[in-house]
């Protein structure tokens, strides 16, 4: 672009001047913006769908998904959780339960069998719009890598060991929170996705012990997948560390033949090489028959309440603790939009009454304690006639 003019007095010379000026401002704005352009490119592409790629590299079937919704200004708290089978209609309800009581953003990671997406996905896209605007999903679907498919897919129960791989398959994702099926939330999510701030430069992993120590539970794993994919695990096979995806091979063919709890087991020996990189959360975040079936064994359930219930080995689905199954049931017979307090409270505290000839009865108040605070001011802030 040409700049030119002539004057022949002051009046002219001056408005030359400010066209001058006026250009010269043009072009350093259309260069700005050519040069910022390629960077709000890079800034929005993430946001663009991707193509999927199980373990193996091979392209997938893109995973079922929302968009996210109500980002608000807080970071949106990753949930993961295996489902297949039968337990489908657990994580489902466990996921109700997040939803419920939690008020900060939550994306669901769902891994599940291709059979089982429709209904899960039927089944979340049901609850109310004012349920709905609090989280995001994706369901993915199960992937192990070639070599040894079938061990790893049937290693303890079918599927869980997809937990093992999920640094690999959720590299985008930072933190995570996983969860068991069989575990309800008592408690906003947002509390124990605060614990996250309490780990240190080393931890990588969070876990819960069992009654008397003797190893982690991994029904509830808080993880910084991130520090997991980076670090190198010291290990009773080699003498130099391995990442986590060189790791569980040679783990496996190493100890398959000596663990009784499939995953589970490999994680403990794990981490008994690398204690350091563990973070010990209190037992009333993975509250399981275990701590009540002998007498009250946690002592932060009886000060603070119930924060996590864990009802492993089928209790909440058998006669054995009549107060796990009431507390599963009273949230999956809920129906949004219901008094929380009428429709859902006071019913499982009648019900919950009924069960103190039992061990989990006997201690059941511990698992209201904190439900109940949270429900009250829950109630407060729901839809005129929920």
């Amino acid at each position: 672009m040409k700049i030119f003019c002539t004057f022949h007095n002051l009046r002219t010379f001056s408005l030359c001047v400010v066209i001058a000026l006026l250009s010269l401002v043009f072009l350093f704005s259309k260069h700005d913006a050519e040069s910022f352009s390629p960077v709000l490119k890079q800034v929005r592409a993430p946001l663009e769908p991707s193509v999927a790629k199980n373990l193996n590299g091979v392209k997938s079937k893109r995973p079922t998904q929302t968009a996210v919704n109500s980002p608000g200004q807080r970071e949106t708290m990753q949930l993961a959780v295996v489902a297949c089978g039968e337990r489908h209609g657990e994580a489902v309800n466990m996921l109700k339960t997040a939803a419920m009581l939690s008020s900060q953003a939550l994306r669901f990671h769902i891994f599940a069998e291709e059979q089982l997406h429709t209904s899960i996905k039927t089944a979340l896209d049901s609850w109310p719009a004012f349920i709905r605007a609090k989280f995001s999903y994706v369901v993915h679907s199960i992937s192990f890598p070639h070599e040894n498919h079938e061990e790893w897919s049937q290693l303890f129960k079918p599927c869980a060991s997809q937990r093992l791989f999920l640094p690999m398959m959720l590299k985008e994702v930072d933190s995570l929170l996983y969860v068991d099926t069989d575990v309800l939330f008592l408690q906003p999510v947002e509390l124990i996705w605060d614990m996250l701030t309490h780990f240190n430069s080393t931890h990588r992993f969070s876990r819960h012990s069992y009654y008397g120590k003797t190893g982690i539970n991994s029904g509830v794993m808080l993880m910084n997948l991130t520090r997991m994919r980076m670090t190198q695990f010291k290990n009773g096979m080699t003498s130099v560390g391995l990442h986590w995806d060189e790791l569980l091979m040679p783990l496996l063919q190493e100890y398959k033949l000596n663990i009784t709890w499939g995953d589970q087991d490999l994680i403990n020996i794990i981490f008994h090489y690398n204690p350091e990189m563990v973070f010990t959360f209190p037992c009333h975040w993975n509250y399981r028959p275990d701590h009540c079936i002998y007498g009250s064994n946690c002592i932060l359930a009886e000060e603070e309440g119930v924060l996590m219930l864990h009802g492993n080995r089928g209790v909440s689905h058998s006669d054995k603790q009549l107060a796990f199954q009431a507390v599963y049931d009273a949230f999956k017979h809920y129906i949004f939009g219901e008094d929380f307090i009428k429709s859902f409270l006071l019913p499982l505290e009648e019900a919950l009454n009924g069960t103190t000839h039992t061990y989990g009865g006997k201690v059941s108040h511990f698992f209201t304690r904190g439900l109940g605070m949270s429900v009250r001011k829950i109630q407060k802030m729901l839809p005129a006639g929920g």
